[in-house]
């Protein structure tokens, strides 16, 4: 092992319990051992448990499973009242100490005004006779219960009631009772989910969110009591040596409702600043917490919490950092850490630990390889949220996510195995055949490299002089480091496994292909909009692949990710872009993570890049472009080079046949995500 990790390797103590390194597999959504989405009630989950093992079994320290709701989202039945559950628990407690992991439950107090609320839940919530027929089986006014009446956060026009005593008070025995069950089921303790991230206890201590006047408001003691008093309830039942960690947020990182800061911005912090959270640390200390697990942010400012490509890596650092001056208690880091930043912050007694999340979707491997100095076979995290962690928001539009990925968060865009075993799996193929991948992008590299380990004999074709197709364009920003590490893991993967790469070898016909089945990962071309001067402007392709340069002054024609990724990339190399978009918000895609798209828009508005929303382009000339506004409005912005960011289309090279297979954006254009599990779909059926 390299020397510069040797201090994540080192072992330390929460309470009394010994972890045997500083590596923390941090909470996610959709990794409940209670199951994230249950329709009939809880029921421990199996997938999350292999997840968990295998993890294990590959040198994790401590395990945190994601949030498990107290009470039921569906039925209202708690989660101390299912024993059963807790039986399973135990006996899968046994196969993880075996591996020398140790594992905390976290458990949730509920989320507030931050229930995603979907699409199809909304309405249904807004009408008073649907949501009194819909109340026995999804209470929304439980789940949305804040501290004050407000606006959610995923639908401001529905506004949130009030949470009653009764009902805190019975969230409060719920944390004693299920925490004693975890515990008398072998688990090493318990994470209380949390002060942190804008959920139910950090509303309740953030003075912004909070207006009560009772004892659960106005002071600082009030403001911050439910979290004081779960903690003492969990320990007068558990006992005062059963570790209890603390899900906790530095900084809110808030100007507004749902206005975020960005990192570098001047703003006035209306959550928690670092003042009052120097004094809440060591309050929450003194009160019982054992560990805070630490990061910034709430749904508000979201990028801090879940941290996209554009943001720094170890972006938390220095103010979790600064927060661990104030406790003698275990701090933990989270937010894009990379082991080398950790392993020296905690040599320096910086943090305690370092807490790693999403790494562990893209590579359950990941630790084992740092161990063995296999860094260039770590598959990296890309920290695009497509699989994990999209839920979708746009102007007008609540949580847009489709049903079937909230039932199915924390699976990977890349690693289409992950939680999905039983759909994703590699199993040798009954009949050995030979297969002609046509493209070399991502689609077709993936496709191959499941076909090569299912014993196939496979021919990649690729048409120019390197593998990766679209994707070295989409990864060619300054902010996209891991998409270029991706590419480059990727490429080193494909002459692991014996498959024959033939590349300046561009196919116009594939009747001249020998092959048993044939795979086209061909891609697509982009749209052409009708409009004069059309050609004078640049496509984004060409721009990103640095074919064709830009001037200062740039018009990007298009608001949706590829389009606000070039806007934010000029910004980033001193030009002055503006965005034309025609629908009323930027990036309205489903599927695209609000802890993305936030922090664009906020980057773009703090920073005054202009946005042209609900705006139309009627020409584009010399020297700019005309535009037509929402009322009809035409007028002229002026700009020395303009960008066409306005779609695609599929661009296979034949149809789909008996013994013919399209995947990624030749069968339909989708994402990263939608490429490789196609892959996939189609890679397993030969």
């Amino acid at each position: 092992m390299d020397q510069r990790y040797e201090a994540l390797f080192t072992p330390w103590k929460v309470g009394n319990v010994e972890i045997k390194n500083r590596i923390v597999m941090c909470p996610m959504g959709g990794t409940s051992l209670f199951g994230w989405f249950e329709l009939t009630g809880c029921g421990f989950d199996k997938e999350a448990a292999k997840l968990f093992l295998e993890r294990a079994q590959n040198n994790v320290g401590l395990i945190i499973p994601g949030i498990a709701p107290l009470r039921d989202t569906f039925w209202g039945k708690w989660l101390w009242q299912n024993p059963k559950m807790f039986d399973e628990l135990k006996v899968f407690m046994e196969e993880i100490h075996k591996t020398g992991a140790k594992l905390f439950v976290q458990l949730t107090a509920g989320m507030g005004r931050s229930w995603a609320i979907t699409e199809l839940i909304g309405p249904l919530h807004k009408n008073k006779f649907t949501r009194a027929i819909l109340k026995p089986i999804l209470d929304t006014g439980h789940e949305l219960a804040s501290p004050s009446p407000q606006p959610a956060r995923w639908a401001p026009d529905i506004i949130c009631p009030e949470i009653t005593k009764e009902q805190i008070h019975e969230i409060i025995e719920a944390f004693a009772k299920t925490a004693k069950l975890c515990k008398d089921a072998g688990v090493d303790g318990v994470e209380v989910h949390a002060v942190h991230e804008g959920y139910l206890l950090d509303q309740f201590s953030i003075e912004f969110f909070n207006k009560r006047t009772d004892e659960y408001g106005g002071s600082f003691e009030n403001r911050y009591r439910f979290a004081a008093e779960v903690v003492h309830a969990i320990k007068e039942s558990c006992g005062s040596d059963f570790p209890v960690s603390l899900r906790y947020s530095v900084e809110s990182k808030m100007k507004g409702f749902a206005k975020g800061a960005v990192p570098g911005e001047e703003y006035t912090e209306v959550g928690r600043n670092m003042e009052e959270s120097e004094r809440a640390a060591r309050y929450l200390q003194d009160a019982g917490y054992d560990m805070l697990n630490a990061d910034n942010g709430t749904y508000d400012s979201w990028y801090w919490a879940h941290p996209p490509m554009y943001m720094p890596e170890n972006c938390n650092l220095e103010d979790v950092a600064h927060i661990k001056k104030f406790v003698d208690i275990p701090v933990v880091c989270a937010g894009r850490m990379d082991p080398e930043t950790g392993a020296k912050a905690i040599a320096e007694g910086r943090i305690d630990g370092m807490g790693v999340a999403r790494q562990f979707l893209a590579d359950p491997e990941w630790i084992t390889k740092l161990l063995e100095d296999r860094l260039e076979d770590i598959r990296p995290c890309i920290c695009c949220h497509a699989g994990c962690f999209n839920f979708s928001s746009s102007k007008g539009h609540y949580n847009t996510q489709d049903l079937s990925d909230t039932m199915g968060l924390a699976r990977c865009a890349i690693n289409a195995e992950t939680m999905q075993s039983k759909k994703h799996y590699i199993k040798p193929a009954k009949k050995a055949k030979n297969i002609a991948v046509i493209g070399g992008g991502i689609g077709g590299m993936e496709a191959a490299l499941v076909c090569a380990k299912r014993g196939h004999k496979v021919t990649l074709y690729e048409k120019s002089e390197r593998l990766g197709g679209v994707f070295i364009a989409a990864a060619a920003p300054s902010f996209k480091e891991k998409d270029k590490a991706l590419i480059a893991w990727y490429r080193r993967e494909i002459a692991k496994y014996p498959i024959e790469v033939k590349l300046n070898a561009e196919v116009k016909d594939i009747s001249g292909i020998t092959a048993d089945e044939v795979i086209i990962a061909t891609g697509s071309t982009p749209n052409r909009i009708p409009i004069p001067g059309f050609d004078k402007g640049i496509q984004a392709i060409d721009f990103l692949l640095g074919n064709k340069e830009a001037g200062e002054k740039v018009t990007i024609i298009g608001g949706g990710l590829t389009g606000c990724e070039i806007a934010y990339e000029l910004y980033l190399q001193g030009k002055q872009p503006t965005i034309v978009e025609m629908q009323d918000d930027l990036v309205t895609t489903p599927g695209v993570c609000l802890a993305n798209t936030s922090f664009l828009r906020d980057f773009f508005e703090a920073n005054k890049v202009p946005v042209h929303l609900e705006t139309s382009v009627c020409s584009i000339e010399d020297d700019g472009v005309v535009v037509k506004d929402k009322n009809g409005a035409e007028f002229k912005i002026a700009a020395d080079s303009v960008i066409l960011s306005v779609g695609y289309r599929s661009a296979p090279l034949a149809e789909k046949g008996k013994h013919v297979h399209l995947v990624g954006d030749a069968d339909k254009v989708g994402n990263l995500r939608s490429v490789i599990w196609k892959a996939w779909d189609v890679a397993m059926k030969l």
